[in-house]
């Protein structure tokens, strides 16, 4: 990723950012007003003897048609509240996509391939040796059968034949798990940004599965790395609109077809760090999942700045001066990532962050307002009170380096997704479900622990979910970590020289 880091969250809060998420608290004031003067009344009317309540029932005159009709308006009135509750929306499993060793990239290898290839000249090469140095990716990273070939075969048959075995194998072992058939499926929502054929991709699940003729599916593309998180909040409208169902969410990206065959350096990016994965995950509304669920979804913010033009082309497809496609990164794309995602914080933050740590926050940003910035340093809430465990998208060192630094976040907070990167590389949409499922291979995962997940994407988009586990998570004896958990966490260099 380029080396430009995230601004500084500490010198660059924005008043309107703030607004938005302290919104959240008015809106709900007199829920805060309401409950002391409650427990009160209750506290009083606890003191208060049988007697005493026959005399006080006496004196108000309130007769037993009155008491009927006011218990009945209680019961229409709290049946209303509860119907119109939203329902729960409950992550019962999910299943990530384990490459075979012979698909592995070791750092020799792409060396070698990269040598080799007929199109890269030797400052393309030395380029991308010096990106992967410093990426954090491990020798255990894979890439698809069509990306060993020299030069690789980027055609529609290998494709396909990519999207078939990532996404198959995790909806195989998805449905292993769970026990589910796949006519009980209702909705299905697949995301994968740069492969978008004809059949979509989400018929070509419903062909292999003979999935029902009335299901709800959805194929998301071209939305990025954060896509997943997207598909999970579609998911969970539907739900909402629809009782009594399952979701199969399937997040992928398809690398085949878009292998970089030129020289620019803005578009070698790519080709250093994204790999092959694939996760599939069941949520429902059903209560009756609750008893064997993971998680419960409780918040998904997104953010989107697209309006803003240096955001909308950070990330963008188009050619080389060459005719060659590729994926061009810019150069303030750290920067916009930073706007991004202080946008999403400022929102996350009131939905979950204790009172106190709101309260600071406020009393800090009044204080810089009326005595200047120079006058008082701001006060940047603790997350870390509010989460035990964070996913942030494993995009690329840099990313995870300059979260953990502007969040405040210990090496133990950032583990998963550092591991993630090291033995996964960057999986696109699917990286957050690749250090979930790190975390609960730890044995680490506890009833009541909530997980925030932070996925960034082309657009420039940068979406946030946050998860409360149900119940302790045994520690699984398959999944994606099955044969490497016991070497992690490992040491990461800074610099691996491969020259």
């Amino acid at each position: 990723m380029p080396a430009e880091p995230l601004p500084q969250f500490l010198s660059s809060i924005k008043l309107k950012y703030v607004k938005l998420g302290y919104q959240y608290l008015a809106n709900h004031m007199l829920t805060f007003l309401l409950i002391p003067v409650m427990v009160g009344a209750f506290l009083e009317a606890a003191k208060i003897g049988p007697d005493e309540l026959v005399s006080l029932w006496r004196s108000l005159g309130i007769n037993a048609i009155h008491a009927l009709c006011t218990v009945l308006l209680v019961v229409v009135v709290a049946t209303a509240y509860f119907m119109s509750r939203p329902r729960p929306v409950y992550l019962v499993d999910y299943a990530c996509f384990q490459p075979a060793r012979n698909c592995r990239v070791p750092f020799a290898t792409f060396f070698e391939h990269a040598r080799l290839m007929p199109f890269f000249d030797e400052k393309s090469v030395r380029f991308q040796v010096r990106i992967l140095e410093r990426s954090g990716l491990g020798e255990e990273t894979c890439l698809p059968p069509a990306n060993h070939y020299i030069p690789p075969c980027p055609s529609m048959e290998a494709s396909r034949a990519e999207a078939h075995l990532v996404i198959f194998s995790a909806i195989d072992d998805l449905i292993a798990k769970t026990g589910l058939k796949p006519k009980d499926i209702d909705i299905l929502v697949v995301n994968c940004s740069l492969f978008s054929p004809t059949p979509s991709l989400s018929a070509m699940i419903i062909n292999k599965y003979k999935l029902r003729s009335n299901i709800m599916s959805f194929n998301l593309s071209g939305m990025g790395c954060s896509a997943g998180l997207i598909s999970v909040d579609l998911a969970r409208d539907l739900l909402q609109a629809h009782p009594n169902s399952y979701a199969l969410v399937v997040s992928t990206e398809i690398i085949t077809p878009n292998y970089y065959a030129g020289n620019e350096r803005s578009m070698l990016l790519p080709n250093c760090l994204f790999r092959m994965g694939a996760a599939a995950v069941l949520l429902s509304n059903r209560r009756r999942e609750r008893a064997r669920a993971k998680y419960r979804l409780l918040h998904v913010v997104r953010t989107h700045k697209g309006a803003d033009d240096r955001a909308y082309r950070c990330v963008y497809e188009e050619e080389d001066g060459d005719g060659n496609s590729g994926i061009k990164l810019s150069k303030d794309l750290m920067a916009i990532a930073g706007e991004a995602l202080r946008s999403n914080i400022t929102d996350v933050g009131p939905l979950v962050l204790p009172v106190t740590e709101q309260l600071r926050f406020l009393a800090s940003l009044v204080a810089r307002r009326l005595l200047g910035s120079r006058g008082w340093k701001p006060y940047i809430p603790d997350f870390k009170r509010a989460f035990e465990h964070f996913c942030i998208h494993a995009g690329g060192r840099a990313v995870i380096d300059e979260l953990q630094l502007n969040l405040r976040l210990s090496a133990a907070h950032v583990e998963a997704s550092r591991m993630a990167l090291h033995r996964f590389g960057n999986t696109s949409s699917s990286s957050l479900w690749y250090e979930l499922a790190y975390i609960e291979a730890k044995g680490r995962m506890r009833r009541g622990d909530r997980v925030w997940m932070i996925g960034f994407g082309s657009g420039f988009k940068c979406n946030s979910a946050v998860w409360r586990s149900l119940r302790t998570v045994a520690t699984p004896v398959d999944g994606p970590w099955s044969d490497s958990i016991h070497r992690y966490p490992v040491h990461i260099p800074e610099v691996v020289k491969l020259l």
